[in-house]
């Protein structure tokens, strides 16, 4: 499995994480390309080497257009990522780490989230930084990401509402829980839009992971600090061959006792399209023995407030329930395999002796058992055979 860790000896911001991740491997006609289909102009990103302390890293600069520089509000950026023709996945991930920002937002300010003041985090370029970041961790393919160290300054620093103490109240707020190290200088070192992208992404704060390094990516910072080099350190790999993973996600139930039946297909279709990771339905029995049954939703916690809202829309339930859980599961890696029908995607789970299981796709064999009129276990047993597992 491929998995991230985020050095943050120098704090953290939204352009200096997607400058990490461009220094990292992520290519920058690529993400011209992906950042095309919000569908906005009115701004030029630029990418080139720098070096702070002689340490040598990418910048990334978002250039904005002077009849484009005023905030946007939270339902504009949330139209903008919803009309996109961005995957559903950079989809989520963006919408997350904006939600994020506003609940921060709106817990300073005493308002509600849709009428969280953004200001400077409204701006285009915040915009940018955040959908970047979202597109370069899934087209790097990571599915883990990790962080120990985040180093926090302090001073103050001018904004919008006048001189702000640091860490700025917003980014303070997200940060809230996270383990956070104060070093002697008066920098802002995390900005409300690099704290609410590593919140995000990352779930597990107090562990430095056991990586086989592939890659280290350096972030560029806006300014120079003496004595400490301003770059954000982002360093990507897979884990051991063979080793279990362990990540923590949250497990949504209810219990239906009242509800039309055909309407599950439905509910679980616009669960799995929000975000979820896993739906089932099992039978229980509720009160007085009245047959019933019992929805469990497994997501990211990032996104358990809108699958509680898809619950609570699409059922008749009156209250969802929900914990952390943490699970142990196997390394799992996609590969194409070559079918003279065409491509199917094939997952492949590796357990503590190698290759566990091989499972085709079943939506690719599907689309190719429609189009050619041939039996899906037909597809199923050629595409198993085609796979390289080199």
């Amino acid at each position: 499995m491929k998995i991230a860790y985020f050095d943050c000896f120098s704090g953290i911001s939204g352009d200096m994480t997607v400058a990490a991740f461009l220094d990292a491997g992520l290519k920058t006609a690529f993400l011209k390309k992906k950042l095309a289909l919000l569908n906005i102009g009115g701004y030029k990103i630029g990418v080139f080497k720098d070096s702070r302390n002689g340490l040598s890293g990418t910048r990334f600069i978002v250039n904005i257009n002077a009849s484009r520089k005023r905030p946007l509000t939270y339902r504009e950026i949330k139209k903008i990522i919803t009309r996109s023709r961005l995957s559903q996945e950079i989809k989520s991930t963006a919408a997350a780490i904006f939600e994020r920002l506003a609940a921060a937002e709106s817990r300073i300010h005493n308002q509600t989230v849709r009428h969280a003041h953004f200001h400077e985090i409204g701006d285009l370029d915040s915009l940018i930084d955040i959908v970047s970041a979202a597109i370069a961790c899934h087209e790097l393919d990571i599915k883990e990401f990790f962080c120990l160290n985040l180093k926090a300054g302090k001073g103050s620093v001018l904004s919008s509402h006048g001189r702000l103490p640091l860490p700025a109240p917003a980014a303070l707020e997200i940060l809230k829980g996270k383990p956070v190290s104060f070093i002697d200088a008066e920098y802002e070192l995390i900005t409300p839009t690099g704290a609410a992208i590593l919140t995000t992404l990352v779930k597990d704060f107090n562990k430095r992971p056991d990586i086989d390094i592939e890659r280290i990516g350096y972030g560029a910072g806006s300014l120079e600090i003496e004595g400490n080099p301003n770059l954000l350190r982002l360093i990507t790999g897979t884990t051991a061959e063979g080793g279990l993973n362990e990540d923590e996600v949250v497990v949504l139930e209810t219990n239906i006792d009242d509800m039309n039946p055909v309407y599950y297909e439905y509910l679980i279709e616009k669960l799995f399209k929000t975000g979820a990771l896993d739906v089932y339905l099992t039978g229980i029995y509720a009160k007085k023995t009245r047959p019933a049954i019992l929805l469990t939703v497994l997501a990211r916690e990032e996104l358990s407030d809108g699958l509680a809202r898809v619950i609570m829309k699409e059922t008749t339930s009156s209250g969802v329930r929900y914990y952390k859980a943490r699970r142990k599961i196997l390394r799992r890696a996609i590969k194409a395999a070559h079918t003279r029908f065409g491509p199917v995607n094939v997952k492949i789970n590796f357990g503590p002796g190698g290759i566990k299981t091989i499972s085709p796709e079943y939506e690719d064999c599907k689309r190719i058992a429609e189009k050619t009129g041939l039996p899906i276990k037909r597809i199923f047993h050629e595409a198993s055979l085609k796979i390289n597992l080199k």
